[in-house]
């Protein structure tokens, strides 16, 4: 599928816009039917919170579970996905859930990424060095920044990459037809995960997995299983997630050669940029499902006992309410006082651990290509890019000029 997603491949009836712009089908929710239900790939029809204070609400509310595993629950995809697995941090409720994200967090702090941005300017640096004028930006560049990033924290060969890219494709389509692949994925994944978590315990050192081994919060520490989870979803999430945005932001910035000629001018102004980027175009992944413990009213209306409902962050981030004029692109608009927070890494006891990290990455990514490729741009039409039509939405290519 070129410049807009094919209907047929995502949501029926919620369809992101031309060049992965938000689903036009937001603005109509939010004024008919903010909670109205839509149809999931799988086939099941649940509600969706599309408002900013609607979808903030959910992601905080203690009465929103993660727990989807008993029989009969709606489901995102057909088959075995993310939410089957008891162990991962975002399917716990309190107390695990409490417990788990307190030994966690201290690994995943600001303080603890910042140290990393140099290495990921020199990973950026080097991989524009290496490359033509032309070249497909998501293959050669957006998705080498976060692979080697991770296999680099996780202490893991650089030769690995492409099987990240492999399993995390499987396992992150929305495909009906791939139930088996998805499954394939998913357990590969998760065996390699648990064979590097031993490896580092036969011989110990000092990345990122053997400061998850030694991660406590006193004299409580996390369980084999959870030391393998916690690998696993770095993987997922902060591969394919990553290597999205990066690929997303690049091309939001040159369908607007102005800004991109700001940047250009400051680099400076890359990370007021990326946290345009980040409301804008974030998150290229479809959020996790809620489901409700007890009635629970939020400012859309109220959300009975056992209702499984959808909040929609992109929607959100899209709201004229918490966002003047959402369609505007605009680079400055984190510049000055805060506005509302964008909702691109959640909200919440569930507000994704490597947010940091994250912001890091895209951040260095895209002054890289200001400073080594003022004169950037696209090299096909807009129109005739392909895009995923997996749970992750991304340009499948880019191909980019930095010719003068």
């Amino acid at each position: 599928m070129t410049g807009e997603p094919d209907r047929d491949e995502t949501w029926p009836d919620i369809v992101p816009g031309p060049l992965g712009t938000p689903s036009p089908e937001f603005a109509r929710r939010r004024e008919s039917g903010p909670l109205a239900p839509a149809t999931l790939p799988s086939g099941d029809r649940v509600p969706v919170a599309v408002g900013y204070d609607d979808v903030r609400a959910v992601l905080a509310a203690p009465t929103a579970s993660r727990n989807l595993r008993s029989p009969g629950l709606p489901r995102m995809v057909s088959g075995t996905a993310m939410d089957d697995d008891p162990v991962s941090l975002i399917n716990q409720d309190p107390p695990e859930h409490t417990r788990y994200r307190r030994i966690l967090s201290g690994t995943f702090t600001p303080r603890r990424s910042e140290p990393w941005r140099p290495r990921i300017a020199t990973i950026a640096g080097s991989l524009l060095d290496g490359l033509g004028e032309e070249f497909d930006l998501v293959q050669a560049y957006a998705m080498r920044i976060p692979g080697q990033v991770i296999c680099e924290l996780l202490g893991v060969p650089a030769g690995h990459h492409e099987q990240f890219i492999r399993w995390t494709a499987m396992f992150l389509t929305t495909s009906t037809a791939t139930e088996q692949a998805r499954y394939q994925g998913y357990t590969d994944l998760l065996a390699y995960a648990a064979e590097l978590v031993a490896r580092h315990r036969r011989t110990p050192g000092e990345d990122l997995v053997d400061l998850l081994i030694q991660a406590r919060d006193a004299q409580d520490r996390l369980t084999e299983a959870e030391v393998v989870n916690a690998v696993y979803s770095l993987i997922t999430a902060g591969y394919e997630t990553t290597a999205a945005m990066i690929s997303r932001g690049v091309l939001r910035l040159l369908l607007h050669p102005a800004q991109w000629a700001e940047l250009v001018a400051d680099p400076e102004l890359a990370a007021t940029a990326v946290e345009e980027v980040l409301r804008y175009d974030g998150p290229p992944a479809n959020p996790f499902m809620r489901r409700m413990t007890r009635d629970t009213d939020i400012p859309g209306g109220t959300l009975a006992e056992g209702a499984v409902v959808l909040p929609l962050m992109n929607a959100a981030n899209h709201d004229p309410r918490a966002f003047p004029d959402p369609s505007r692109f605009d680079i400055h608009r984190f510049a000055g006082p805060a506005p509302r927070a964008h909702l691109a890494f959640g909200h919440g006891p569930h507000r994704c651990l490597g947010a940091a990290l994250a912001k890091i990455e895209l951040t260095e990514a895209v002054r890289a290509l200001a400073v080594r490729r003022p004169a950037l741009r696209l090299a096909t039409p807009p129109e005739s890019i392909p895009w995923t039509d997996g749970l992750v939405l991304r340009p499948l290519t880019l191909h980019v000029t930095s010719a003068g």
